[in-house]
């Protein structure tokens, strides 16, 4: 189960979740799950998220051969360099960079 509470209303909000494994039984613990399930909604939140919401990456026309990709690891790399540089919120760190092109240059040593 899963709960929530809303931080503005503080309505308590309570889910079942279930889950699709191809383990066979009892070779993983709850504990052991629960921790692979975190990882795995800590990487969507910090990347996939973050392309979609902020390169708009589902929106993308780019469709043919290696070039889509190309963008993600091209997309992978500004965020990247962003969260080396210290960003939590990316989408201001690319308005900033866009401000001084030679920011990511700086961060990654090559100006």
């Amino acid at each position: 189960m899963r709960r929530r509470r809303d931080l503005g209303t503080g309505k308590l909000t309570i889910e079942r979740i279930y889950l699709v494994t191809s383990l066979p039984p009892g070779s993983a613990t709850g504990s052991e799950l629960a921790t692979w399930i975190r990882g795995h909604w800590r990487i969507e939140n910090q990347l996939h998220h973050v392309r979609d919401r902020t390169f708009h990456e589902d929106a993308s026309k780019t469709r043919t051969r290696r070039l889509p990709r190309v963008m993600a690891g091209l997309r992978n790399l500004a965020i990247g360099i962003h969260r080396q540089d210290g960003h939590t919120n990316i989408a201001a760190a690319l308005r900033r960079t866009a401000r001084d092109h030679l920011r990511p240059l700086t961060a990654l040593g090559l100006a």
